[in-house]
């Protein structure tokens, strides 16, 4: 895995956090797809509250909290490799927001060790 410094493309895909892709939270596969295509990184944001095309609020600030929270998976790397995911990101999200923007990387640094030695399925990250 390189590390790329400079100018980027960040991926933003907007979920409720209920969305599933076979069984499995679509957040979660979406990540795991952008670790299997070698891309720089990825994280998941779990909003407080939301709403997107239904106009439905969701909150945790209800007394029965929900479970249906906003999420957002944010992916960054060099345009070329973000582009290239889309296709396989396509077959994933069926309802949700799909953003687009450039960005520029200052830092890229990964803790000590070989990354290309990680955990392929992260369970060994913290």
């Amino acid at each position: 895995m390189t590390s790329p410094i400079g100018r980027a493309l960040r991926l933003t895909v907007y979920l409720d956090e209920d969305d599933t892709w076979h069984h499995r939270p679509l957040y979660s596969e979406i990540v795991h797809r952008a670790h299997a295509a070698g891309l720089a990184g990825a994280s998941v944001f779990r909003g407080i509250e939301g709403y997107g095309a239904s106009s439905r609020i969701h909150t945790s600030r209800l007394l029965s909290l929900s479970e249906d929270l906003p999420v957002a998976v944010v992916v960054v790397d060099t345009e070329e490799r973000v582009r290239a995911f889309l296709p396989k990101l396509g077959e994933l999200v069926g309802d949700g927001l799909v953003t687009l923007e450039e960005c520029e990387i200052v830092t890229y640094a990964g803790r000590a060790g070989n990354p290309d030695q990680a955990d392929p399925k992260g369970e060994n990250s913290s």
